[in-house]
C-alpha cells in the first residue's frame, strides 16, 4: 500500500515537473534545469531525485516512491525510456553497432549486479547473476568498479577472471602495462597468481588522514541508531538507512564537523549513504580510462566500452563513454533521472538477463574466442 507521505511526494514531483503526458523527457529535463536556478538550497542537486531539498525524513525520491507508487503511474517512467532506451530491448541494434569492435564491460556492483539492502555487509549477489559475469568475463574483458573496498567487492563477487576497482576507482588491481614518468608513483608492483599484476592507487598518501577520520566519525555517531561507518580503503562511508527520520539532520551536522577538519577531503551523498573521498582528479570515469589504457584497448576507433551502473558516481564513466563518441553507457533505475546514459535497465534482474544475453550472443558468435585462447592463459 502506498503511504501518504509517498503520496505526497508524487504530487509534488508532479508539480515540479509540470507534467503532462504530452511532455517529452528532454521537456522535465528542462524543468529540472531551470528548478536549480530557483532554488538556492544547497541540498538541491543535478538530477530528478534532488528537485525536493534532502532531509532524513524527506530523501532521494529514488529511494521514497516503491514499486507500487511507481506502477500507479508509469506514463512518467514510460516517457523516459523513450529517451533512455531498454537495452534488454534494444540488445539485437546494440549487438550489431559492435560489429568488429571489440567490447570491454565495466559493472558497477550495489544497485546494479546485487540489491540495495538495509545492511551494507549483506549485499550479496545471487548465485545467478556471479555465473553470468563469469560467463560474459570469458570472452569479454571485465572489471567491476564499485565506491566500495576493492577487497571487499572481491570478497562479495568471488571471480577470478574480473578485473576489481575500489573506492570509486582509487584502488585498481590491472594487468602489467609499462609505467609512464608522470603516474609512476601511484603504482606498486605485485605478486599475481598469473605473474606480476599492477596496483594502482592514486589516493595513497592520504591513507593515514583517512583512518584519523574513520576514528573520529565512529566516535561522534557511535550514538545514533542505525548508523554506520565503513572504511572503503581511500573513502569513507556513513551509511543511514536505518537511521531514524529525526536523527538525520543531527547525523548530517556531525559528520559536517569531521570532514571540515580535513580540508584535502569532500563528502557528497548517493543512496541512503554519505561519502567521502579525497579532492583529487580522479573518479569512476578516470578509472575506465585507466584500465581500458592497461587493457590496450584505448584505441576509440575499434573499441566499446560497455558500463553498467545505478548511481550518480557511474555519471563519470557515462561521461566518458559519451565523450568518446563510441560504447553503451547504461543506467539501471527503476524511476526517471537525469543521466547521461543512452540506455537503461530497470533493476539488477534486468542486469541479469542483459549479461546471460551478452554470454549467449559471445558463445554463438564465430568471431568470438574465449579470452584464455585469445591471450594464451
Amino acid at each position: 500500500m502506498i503511504s501518504e507521505f509517498q503520496m505526497n511526494m508524487k504530487k509534488k514531483l508532479n508539480k515540479a515537473l509540470g507534467f503532462q503526458k504530452s511532455h517529452s523527457t528532454k521537456q522535465w529535463v528542462n524543468k529540472i534545469s531551470s528548478s536549480k536556478t530557483k532554488n538556492n538550497d544547497e541540498n538541491v542537486g543535478h538530477d530528478l531525485s534532488m528537485i525536493i531539498p534532502r532531509t532524513r525524513s524527506n530523501p532521494p525520491l529514488e529511494l521514497t516512491i516503491d514499486a507500487a507508487s511507481a506502477s500507479s503511474d508509469d506514463s512518467i517512467y514510460n516517457s523516459w525510456v523513450v529517451e533512455h532506451p531498454s537495452a534488454l530491448d534494444s540488445f539485437d541494434r546494440m549487438i550489431k553497432a559492435a560489429k568488429g569492435k571489440k567490447i570491454a564491460v565495466f559493472l558497477d556492483y550495489d544497485g546494479t549486479l546485487s540489491p540495495i539492502v538495509d545492511d551494507p555487509n549483506r549485499a550479496f549477489m545471487s548465485d545467478e547473476m556471479r555465473a553470468a559475469v563469469r560467463e560474459v568475463a570469458k570472452y569479454f574483458p571485465t572489471a567491476i568498479i564499485s565506491g566500495r573496498g576493492r577487497e571487499k567487492v572481491k570478497e562479495f563477487v568471488q571471480l577470478g577472471n574480473v578485473y576489481y576497482a575500489g573506492s570509486h576507482g582509487m584502488d585498481i588491481m590491472a594487468p602489467p602495462r609499462p609505467v609512464k614518468a608522470c603516474d609512476g608513483k601511484y603504482h606498486t608492483v605485485v605478486a599475481g597468481k598469473k605473474g606480476s599484476e599492477v596496483l594502482f592507487q592514486p589516493a595513497k598518501k592520504y591513507l593515514p588522514a583517512i583512518q584519523e577520520m574513520i576514528t573520529e566519525l565512529e566516535e561522534e555517531i557511535r550514538k545514533i541508531h542505525g548508523a554506520s561507518v565503513e572504511d572503503n580503503r581511500f573513502c569513507v562511508s556513513v551509511h543511514f538507512r536505518q537511521v531514524r527520520e529525526e536523527d538525520y539532520n543531527i547525523l548530517q551536522e556531525k559528520v559536517k564537523s569531521v570532514v571540515k577538519n580535513y580540508p584535502e577531503f569532500h563528502w557528497s551523498e548517493g543512496k541512503m549513504v554519505m561519502e567521502i573521498r579525497p579532492s583529487i582528479e580522479w573518479d569512476k570515469g578516470h578509472a575506465l580510462e585507466y584500465l581500458l589504457d592497461t587493457l590496450g584497448m584505448s584505441n576509440s576507433n575499434d573499441v566499446l566500452p560497455l558500463y553498467i551502473g545505478d548511481d550518480r558516481t557511474d555519471e563519470d564513466a557515462f561521461k566518458v563513454i559519451e565523450r568518446r563518441g563510441q560504447g553503451f553507457p547504461i543506467i539501471v533505475s527503476s524511476i526517471p533521472r537525469e543521466t547521461r546514459a543512452s540506455y537503461s535497465l530497470h533493476d539488477p534482474s534486468e542486469v541479469l538477463n542483459f549479461l546471460l544475453r551478452l554470454a549467449k550472443w559471445s558463445k554463438s558468435s564465430s568471431s568470438s574466442r574465449p579470452l584464455a585462447q585469445i591471450w594464451g592463459i
